[in-house]
C-alpha cells in the first residue's frame, strides 16, 4: 500500500472528484488527444504525400504522438485521484499559452484558434490549481 492509496472499507465512501478537478482532467485529456491525433495525421500524410519529406514527417508524427500520451496519462491519473497527474497536466496547460501566442501571429483561422487554445490553457490551469482540486488530491492540510 502506498501513501496515495487508501484502504476502502464498506462504511467509508468512495472519494469524490470535485468539479474543478474533473474539468481540468477533461481539458488535459482533450489537449492530449489533439496532440496524438495531430501526430497520427502527420504520419499518415507523410506516407501519402511527398516522398522527399517521408522520414521527417513520420519522425515528427511519432514525437507528437508520444507528446500526446503524457497528457492523456496525466488526465487518467487525475480521474483516479493520483497526485502525480497534476504536475504534467498543469505543464501541458501552461505550454498552451506560448503556443497560442505564436498562433495569434499567424494568418487566416490561426488567430481564432489561438483564442480557443489560450482559453483552454487558462481554464485548465485555474481548474487544476483550484483549492477544491488540491484538497481532493492532497487531503485537508493542517494550518
Amino acid at each position: 500500500m502506498t501513501a496515495e492509496t487508501t484502504a476502502q472499507t464498506p462504511s467509508s465512501p468512495a472519494p469524490s472528484r470535485p468539479g474543478p478537478l474533473l474539468r481540468g482532467a477533461v481539458i488535459t485529456a482533450l489537449e492530449g488527444a489533439v496532440l496524438a491525433g495531430w501526430g497520427i495525421y502527420d504520419m499518415v500524410s507523410g506516407l501519402l504525400g511527398d516522398s522527399a519529406a517521408l522520414g521527417r514527417s513520420e519522425f515528427g508524427g511519432v514525437v507528437l504522438l508520444l507528446m500526446g500520451l503524457l497528457p492523456l496519462a496525466a488526465a487518467w491519473a487525475l480521474l483516479r485521484l493520483q497526485r502525480w497527474g497534476r504536475s504534467p497536466a498543469v505543464l501541458t496547460n501552461t505550454i498552451c499559452l506560448p503556443v497560442a501566442y505564436y498562433m495569434w501571429q499567424g494568418d487566416g483561422v490561426m488567430p481564432a484558434l489561438a483564442v480557443v487554445v489560450v482559453a483552454l490553457g487558462l481554464a485548465g490551469i485555474v481548474s487544476l490549481l483550484n483549492p477544491r482540486a488540491t484538497e481532493a488530491l492532497y487531503g485537508r492540510q493542517a494550518d
